[in-house]
């Protein structure tokens, strides 16, 4: 089932996710539904927070980056509980776009690798470390477990050019071809 993306404005993106366990209702099916939520509307990651759920799960899907980065074709991950152990001392800048910030971009700088600990579908712990853009697309779902956008992380006078369209995007006024939702 395609589920509503909670969008700028909404409670829920702030707030720092809480773990789960294996027995959590419905799990299989929210995962599944969250795979289908982020196909459906051209995603390559979505976070619970993202569908209104303040839990620590994500979805990410790089295949469809892989024709600009071919070590995405096979990057496809489950991540539940994850925890960031350490992050890279160098840094990169790339352009951010969210689907929880329908139509902006912008310029953020994150670590070039991070390494994570967290479960996979098999509630199995896996530590990995993520290099290029596997890491930037990780860092960006984990950054919505902390109640953190993109927007947030962007120069002040970059947010401040931005304040009218989050403005819009709050109200409810930014139009996608995917169903949002916005609840304070």
């Amino acid at each position: 089932m395609i589920l509503p993306i909670y969008v700028y404005g909404s409670a829920i993106l702030r707030e720092k996710a809480q773990d789960i366990t294996q027995d959590y209702p419905g799990l299989k099916q929210l995962i599944d539904d969250m795979w289908e939520t982020m196909y459906y509307a051209d995603g390559v990651g979505l976070a619970a927070p993202q569908v209104g759920l303040s839990i620590r799960l994500i979805v990410i899907d790089g295949k469809e980056l892989a024709d600009e980065d071919p070590s995405l074709k096979d990057f496809k991950r489950l991540l539940i509980n994850p925890r960031i152990l350490e992050v890279s001392p160098e840094t990169c800048v790339y352009s951010e776009g969210c689907l929880s910030v329908p139509k902006i971009n912008a310029d953020v700088e994150r670590p070039k690798s991070v390494k994570l600990a967290y479960l996979n579908a098999d509630f199995q712990p896996v530590e990995e470390t993520f290099d290029g853009f596997a890491a930037r697309m990780v860092q960006h779902e984990y950054s919505h477990l902390e109640g953190v956008l993109f927007v947030d992380l962007v120069p002040a006078i970059r947010k401040k050019m931005l304040a009218g369209k989050l403005q819009e995007i709050a109200r409810g006024k930014s139009k996608t071809f995917y169903k949002t939702k916005v609840v304070g």
